[in-house]
């Protein structure tokens, strides 16, 4: 068994707000999770930024976190947006990536989308990879965009990666040493997603083998050849 959760170690967990390191975008995790919960009560939120920030990271989360309490639906491109938003339960959350994509064909599907929403209780949660000031979008579509909460989503520099993966670690319940971080960052992939996944497979391991979480327990594990 020990044995099986070692070889499942390269597995990535499903997006949640849980296993996203908020770093500089604590204020937008934030407000997100009050959307899911319900206790927010603007129309929607956007999110943009550069590729690989996380915001699809974030528009799943959301989803996953709202759930047990709501209808949600992801959409991965903006074609995906229900084309009869009126029959979607009351109180629905759609969540829609790379909405700066959008065709002609997919802004009016959206408009219509938010308009239902807004009507029937529910709220939504976009992505792009630019404001909506510099959206090309038909300005009423680029207007509802724009009424709804707005964040940049932010990548975290070199310097803010150790006390970001440090306050990951204590989030879920063991302590993380400047040792085993620094060599994480020297001998794994830098990028947060991989670095999120390592360490979540080192915590799964640790309490698999009941081993604190060391330098020679990352060593071994990265010495196993699995992909991060």
């Amino acid at each position: 068994m020990a044995e099986q959760l070692v070889l499942d170690l390269a597995r990535v967990e499903p997006p949640t707000f849980r296993n996203f390191v908020a770093g500089p975008n604590r204020e937008a995790v934030a407000a997100l999770g009050r959307l899911a919960e319900g206790a927010l009560h603007e129309s929607g939120i956007l999110l943009w930024g550069a590729d690989g920030v996380g915001k699809t990271h974030l528009l799943r989360g959301i989803v996953a976190a709202a759930a047990p309490l709501r209808s949600a639906f992801f959409c991965a491109k903006p074609a995906d947006v229900p084309m009869e938003p009126d029959r979607l339960p009351a109180s629905s959350l759609v969540a829609i990536d790379d909405v700066d994509g959008a065709t002609a064909e997919d802004q009016a599907r959206m408009f219509t989308l938010c308009n239902a929403l807004a009507a029937h209780g529910g709220q939504w949660v976009a992505a792009a990879h630019v404001p909506p000031a510099r959206m090309a979008l038909r300005d009423d579509l680029r207007t509802r965009l724009a009424l709804g909460l707005v964040f940049e989503v932010l990548p975290l520099s070199d310097a803010d990666k150790p006390q970001a993966l440090a306050t990951y670690a204590q989030e879920r319940g063991f302590r993380l040493g400047d040792d085993v971080i620094g060599y994480l960052l020297a001998h794994g992939r830098r990028d947060m997603r991989s670095l999120v996944a390592a360490l979540a497979a080192l915590d799964r391991h640790s309490l698999a083998t009941r081993r604190v979480v060391t330098v020679a327990l990352l060593r071994e594990w990265l010495q196993r050849d699995l992909r991060l």
